[in-house]
């Protein structure tokens, strides 16, 4: 009975945080504590300042070579197109509306694992964690951005090359992926900050999950659930429960377990991106599906994944 409580409050420990800060920014919203030119200016501050300083300082402080993970990569790489080839076979079949299609087959595969999941595995396993996920996390976002413009461009549409190219022209001014790229070589080159600087980058580090946290839950928009349910429940059901089981369960065949198949299991059980509303838009699909997508993934992955976490740390496998 006390090893189960354990793992149960283990369990809560990981998704427990992410659960209270997600409700405070509804409840900061709702109460107009912030507003939407909040978010929308605090979301942008993470995502080209904080969010890359944090994975900055995780790999250039890591103890360990963070560049030996390349099975995991490599795995996580595979995994998640193998499932977005699956996903958009069933997808096709049993939804015809074209509009939809897309939205649901990115809504199924593209993770929160750039916010959601690095929260989850810095409760999970600390500064350690976020280094060893650096990696995982920025090839599976190349990933997901090639995957979502294959699958968003119209049926018949001759500027899918034309948006891949704009994509990589993109992805190669992402402020995450260049902050990857730098730890990586203060990493390799032996470099070390002064301690000012280090010290002060910590403070702004510390920052990015409470700060992203609100931003997420002060942008869910609860009253859009009224429109598309069928698609929207079915995208959610791929999302946290076929995603995580599927990949997660091919990595124990694979040979992983302890920090790297949590890694695999916590960024593959992260909701749906926020950015799937706005590709969805920008390509023409049915954004209103796409942004109930984000917000019952994003609600409901807070029980699927503390099951998760419960489930594999009884069986001892995290």
């Amino acid at each position: 009975m006390d090893l189960l409580l354990q793992q149960l409050q283990f369990s809560l420990s990981v998704t427990g945080p992410i659960c209270l800060m997600l409700f405070l920014g509804i409840y900061f919203r709702r109460s107009q504590l912030i507003d939407d030119h909040f978010i929308e200016i605090a979301s942008r501050l993470v995502f080209k300042a904080t969010l890359p300083t944090l994975l900055f300082l995780s790999i250039v402080n890591s103890p360990h070579d963070v560049t030996s993970g390349g099975s995991l990569v490599l795995y996580g790489v595979i995994s998640n197109f193998a499932f977005f080839l699956l996903i958009t076979l069933v997808v096709k079949y049993y939804f015809k509306r074209e509009a939809d299609q897309g939205v649901i087959i990115q809504g199924a595969f593209r993770s929160n694992s750039g916010i959601i999941g690095l929260a989850l595995i810095a409760n999970a396993y600390g500064s350690d964690g976020l280094a060893q996920a650096a990696l995982y996390v920025a090839a599976i976002t190349l990933l997901f951005n090639v995957q979502a413009v294959i699958t968003l461009t119209p049926k018949g549409s001759q500027s899918g090359m034309k948006v891949l190219v704009m994509v990589g022209k993109t992805l190669t001014k992402n402020p995450l992926i260049i902050a990857i790229l730098l730890g990586l070589g203060f990493s390799q080159l032996n470099l070390t900050l002064p301690d000012v600087a280090s010290t002060a980058g910590q403070y702004f580090a510390n920052m990015t999950l409470p700060l992203a946290l609100i931003c997420g839950g002060g942008s869910l928009d609860i009253h859009q659930l009224n429109h598309d349910k069928a698609p929207a429940w079915s995208a959610t059901a791929f999302k946290l429960l076929a995603c995580p089981i599927l990949i997660t369960f091919g990595a124990w065949l694979w040979g992983f377990r302890g920090a790297e198949l949590g890694i695999i299991y916590l960024c593959s059980s992260a909701p749906s991106a926020a950015a799937s509303y706005v590709m969805a838009r920008a390509m023409g699909g049915n954004a209103t599906l796409a942004a109930n997508i984000i917000v019952l993934t994003t609600l409901l992955s807070l029980l699927t994944t503390t099951l998760g976490v419960f489930v594999l740390s009884s069986l001892a496998l995290i």
